[in-house]
């Protein structure tokens, strides 16, 4: 693949930053179009945006990070070489969550309704983003005999090894994402209560997310010895309580179900 698309002195632009801004800008769109409709000013999408990109950084680099302590704690300055791959999008989940659950919580805005309006964006957005995964080559797969298994042969690739076809689990990801957008997109519009589409799209994205775990070959990090990876465990954390919330929620009898404002 190309991890550096074209250099001009010493400024690189690098496939995975391209693809990862793209998805980023496309989810916004979405987002501004969908805000729009549920009467969430232009303004307040901007601000939610900066904020949840800046999260969705932090904590995806941060969980990278802790699943790869061994690399990082002898080469501490290569944590903040984000331009290189190495993002985690279920730490990215997590940072969104708390940082936008502040901010909510401070504008007086309902937890439901919003996180409703970004889920779509979320998922059309790692969509995108994996495309830059396959380009750098990170994120790769374990090595398969399957006939659409990927060859890189670029030096600068992340993936290891070279010149083996591994599982394209860059591509795996990016279809579950497009799949997972449409999915939540059409629950969006028939949705019955505020947080429907948001629990759905966790539903589906740890679901995705634990099946194709199964095949990345990238070092994943043990958990305490369990043979389950950081990312898996998070992945089953997040699908239990959105299954538990959803199921809570649809359960009650008396008023319009919600989340809680």
């Amino acid at each position: 693949m190309y991890p550096d698309l074209f250099s001009i002195g010493p400024v690189t632009l690098h496939s995975y930053g391209l693809f990862v801004a793209l998805g980023f800008f496309v989810g916004l769109l979405v987002t501004k179009r969908l805000g729009d409709a549920a009467g969430i000013s232009r303004e307040q999408v901007m601000d939610m945006g900066f904020i949840i990109i800046l999260s969705a950084i932090i904590g995806s680099r941060v969980m990278y990070v802790l699943m790869n302590t061994s690399y990082y704690t002898r080469n501490p300055l290569d944590m903040f070489k984000i331009w290189q791959g190495g993002l985690v999008f279920s730490g990215g989940v997590l940072g969104v969550v708390l940082t936008m659950v502040w901010y909510i919580k401070r504008h007086g805005l309902s937890i439901g309704k919003i996180a409703d309006l970004w889920a779509p964006a979320i998922a059309i957005g790692e969509a995108i983003g994996r495309i830059g995964c396959l380009m750098a080559g990170c994120c790769y797969g374990r090595s398969t005999g399957a006939k659409w298994g990927i060859i890189f042969t670029d030096p600068h690739s992340l993936a290891c090894p070279l010149n083996v076809p591994l599982h394209p689990t860059q591509i795996y990801s990016s279809l579950s994402g497009f799949i997972i957008f449409l999915v939540v997109m059409t629950i969006y519009s028939k949705k019955k209560f505020e947080g429907q589409v948001f629990l759905w799209f966790l539903i589906l994205h740890s679901t995705a997310r634990l099946a194709i775990e199964r095949f990345r070959g990238d070092d994943r990090g043990i958990l305490l010895n369990s043979g389950m990876s950081m990312t898996q465990f998070v992945a089953i954390l997040i699908l239990i309580t959105a299954v538990g919330i959803l199921v809570v929620v649809k359960s009650r009898k008396n008023g319009t179900p919600k989340l809680s404002d």
